[in-house]
């Protein structure tokens, strides 16, 4: 009896690390910067079905080096599965650089000489494998080498013996099928009679074929479009794609008709083109969403020519296919912008469906205050570079704590804390760092003395989230409130546009009342000019009305919010405790950050000379873990 397949589809060929140049209109020569992605057609295409929602696996080659450690660790966070990812001892990953020239100008560089994916071999084609997929898809560009052929044949070979769909991503780079020079690397079309006979040859296998115009020439023959298309219906019953770029799509099920104009077709969506590389793959991850899925081939038509109109709207390839939640929002709802990546709306949708995997809920041991610990030590009459070591010990306790246990983090600081940053990631924290001057208010930023704040970010592990500590009540003057707005405003752009988790906390209670909706009106007040953290940082509630007032207000403005963490305002043990057990009944509380009641006693002690260093790391320590086993009795 046939064994059901456990995936929807396996993607063969290149993977490489994509380098994308940002000074957009530049020349490559004169490129400064650029941006990492996971590259390679069929590897974009496995990222873009499972952010689609189909179980995708690559097989390909990669570097055994730290490039090739990125692209594995990037499709296991993207859900593909890595059996298929070989580790090849002695070649590199393949690496490409590319540009933004103007809208019909996308200079790139293959480098592939002797790289890893090219090194694909016949026996790394596993029977059992190829046969837990519903499809397969073969690139052509894995064509022209001839191991790599040899390879994407057996996997042809062995999908028809099981019963499985073939797709052909005709996938035609000239140069790389030695046509044109290395500087010749967007060259999409160059006549070969050879490369058409080696295409001509995969074509009878195939279940589906996908190709733009000039790539269904080259498969075809002929530079007349209809007749490519008829070639190859002579030579295969494929369902045939042709890719028309703004145009959309149009589909060949059967009989060619006499007019391109007469196929099968779905809606276009007209956007503004910032960057045509990977739009292909972004079209091929859409169209196999519904095909394996059995959709309409209407409806085929209009997931690929919504994902590939998502990805010419953005810079790069793989980081830029939509998620499934984020094709249903644009197709139910569309677009005001032509420039897509202007979207607010289906920008937070993608950058919430796409974003690092973090824990559900965090116990952290805040050790950012700077101020307080500079107080701290002027009473102790020591210098503030001895902050520094006292971090260090922080780490210490939290990591004896956590003992390998996974929801712990730490709110960390740059000023006094770098060593400390340094030592945390040696843990699987979660981690947190303060962008506001401290105490200021109206709120102020560190960064605006000491330089750029999107600089500052970008110089941040990817996987640190920016706190940003705001004092702020409802019932301010207007003015300090507006001042306030403007710089929160400015850091989640800045947070969103360099691709870091904001935490906004405020804390009311020091400039008025806190009555049930004080802090909801708040949150409220920042939704409404568009700012919507990752996280919120929140104090304790005086009643269970005002915790179901701010779930309210999360639910409302941004279902894709993490949560919430308490913090604790130096208060002691047992009431942080009691603030722990009032929030219990919130859906949005998922932890909690505190520190100067963990660390306080300890820090004047240890400063002081009053205790050494394993003795405060154990007095934070043994604080800490009561503070976790309160919330986890919760």
């Amino acid at each position: 009896m046939p064994v059901a397949p456990q995936l929807d589809v396996i993607t063969i060929g290149r993977s490489s690390v994509d380098l994308y140049g940002q000074q957009i209109g530049g020349r490559l020569e004169d490129m400064g910067s650029f941006l990492k992605a996971v590259g390679g057609c069929p590897t974009n295409i496995a990222i873009g079905t499972a952010r689609l929602g189909l179980k995708s696996a690559v097989i390909t080659r990669v570097g055994d080096e730290q490039m090739g450690r990125f692209v594995r660790e990037q499709l296991e966070r993207e859900g593909v599965e890595t059996s298929g990812v070989i580790t090849d001892p002695k070649r590199l990953t393949a690496l490409v650089i590319l540009g933004v020239r103007d809208e019909k100008t996308f200079p790139l560089i293959f480098y592939r000489t002797d790289c890893a994916d090219a090194a694909l071999q016949e026996s790394e084609i596993d029977e059992a494998f190829i046969a837990s997929a519903r499809a397969i898809v073969v690139t052509g560009t894995h064509f022209a080498i001839p191991n790599a052929a040899a390879a994407q044949k057996k996997a042809i070979a062995l999908a028809r013996k099981h019963g499985r769909k073939v797709v052909f991503d005709v996938d035609y780079r000239p140069n790389l099928w030695g046509l044109a020079g290395h500087q010749a690397g967007e060259e999409r079309y160059i006549r070969s009679e050879t490369v058409t006979e080696h295409l001509q040859a995969i074509l009878p296998d195939c279940d589906l074929i996908v190709g733009t115009e000039e790539e269904l020439h080259a498969a075809g023959g002929s530079e007349d479009t209809l007749q490519a298309i008829r070639t190859i219906r002579s030579l295969s019953t494929a369902t045939i794609v042709c890719k028309r770029g703004p145009m959309g799509c149009v589909v060949f099920p059967g009989a060619i008709p006499a007019s391109l104009e007469d196929g099968i077709k779905g809606p276009g969506f007209p956007v503004e083109v910032y960057n045509v590389l990977g739009a292909g793959d972004a079209f091929m991850s859409g169209f196999l969403r519904g095909w394996l899925r059995d959709e309409p081939l209407a409806t085929c038509c209009a997931f690929a020519n919504a994902c590939g109109a998502f990805a010419v709207s953005r810079l790069l390839c793989s980081p830029e296919s939509p998620t499934f939640p984020e094709l249903q929002y644009f197709l139910a709802h569309g677009s005001p912008h032509r420039a897509l990546r202007r979207d607010a709306e289906i920008n937070h949708v993608h950058w919430a469906t796409t974003r690092l995997p973090q824990p559900a809920g965090v116990m952290a041991l805040a050790i950012d205050h700077r101020a307080q610990l500079e107080e701290m030590a002027d009473a102790a009459g020591v210098p503030h570079e001895r902050i520094a070591h006292f971090k260090t010990l922080a780490v210490k306790a939290a990591a004896r704590v956590a003992d390998g246990r996974p929801g712990f983090g730490m709110l960390v600081d740059g000023t006094h804390g770098r060593e400390a940053l340094f030592r945390a990631a040696d843990h699987d924290f979660w981690i947190a760092r303060p962008l506001e001057l401290a105490g200021s208010r109206p709120l102020a930023l560190e960064t605006d003395a000491t330089g750029s704040l999107g600089a500052t970010l970008a110089e941040w592990p990817v996987g640190h989230v920016a706190k940003c500590l705001c004092f702020y009540h409802p019932d301010d003057p207007e003015t300090l409130r507006s001042a306030q707005e403007q710089v929160l405003k400015r850091v989640a752009l800045a947070c969103r546009q360099v691709g870091r988790e904001l935490l906004v906390e405020i804390i009311a209670s020091k400039h008025g009342p806190v009555a049930d909706d004080t802090v909801a009106r708040v949150m409220t007040r920042l939704y409404a000019i568009g700012i919507r953290p990752d996280w919120w940082k929140l104090e304790g509630q005086p009643s269970p009305a005002a915790w179901r007032e701010i779930d309210a207000v999360i639910a409302g403005h941004d279902p894709y919010c993490r949560g919430i963490l308490l913090l604790g305002l130096d208060a002691p043990e047992e009431t942080v405790a009691q603030a722990f057990r009032a929030a219990q009944g919130s859906a949005s509380v998922k932890g909690f950050a505190v520190g100067r009641t963990i660390f306080g006693d300890a820090a004047r002690s240890w400063l002081a000379g009053g205790l050494d260093d394993e003795a405060a790391t154990a007095m934070m320590a043994e604080r800490f873990a009561r503070l976790v086993a309160a919330w986890q009795e919760r």
